[in-house]
């Protein structure tokens, strides 16, 4: 017991760390917003916290997805079904735009305008 006491202020703060770090590998994600494409709801520069829930994804989420290699931040626009620009977005996909429209690199421009829900990596909170 004695030995139990002794050990107790070392063994708390490495089960905080483990705890943390396996909410952040399974639960959250943090993610950076390099560019002005999403003010000014979010700021360039800044980090943002997402959950790693994406059943279910509405219009209006923001998002933290992976394209080409990278994992940006946008605002989900239109979901499977919706018409956009003459074209229906297809089942599992999304329509996602910058709040900034004036310097967003966004679906608009993408040579394929959807991104699948797999390519979702969290929520935005």
């Amino acid at each position: 017991m004695n030995k139990i006491k002794k050990s107790l202020p070392f063994l708390i703060p490495v089960l905080i760390a483990v705890i943390i770090i396996i909410l952040f590998r399974t639960v959250f994600i943090i993610g950076y917003v390099p560019s002005e494409s999403m003010e000014p709801t979010i700021h360039k520069g800044n980090y943002v916290l997402g959950i790693r829930d994406t059943k279910k994804i509405d219009v209006g989420d923001i998002v933290i997805f992976e394209k080409d290699g990278e994992l940006l931040v946008k605002r989900v626009a239109y979901v499977a079904g919706d018409e956009v620009n003459g074209m229906i977005v297809p089942n599992d996909c999304y329509y996602l735009l910058g709040d900034n429209s004036d310097n967003s690199y966004d679906s608009r421009y993408w040579e394929n305008p959807f991104i699948n829900r797999n390519q979702i990596v969290a929520r935005v909170l």
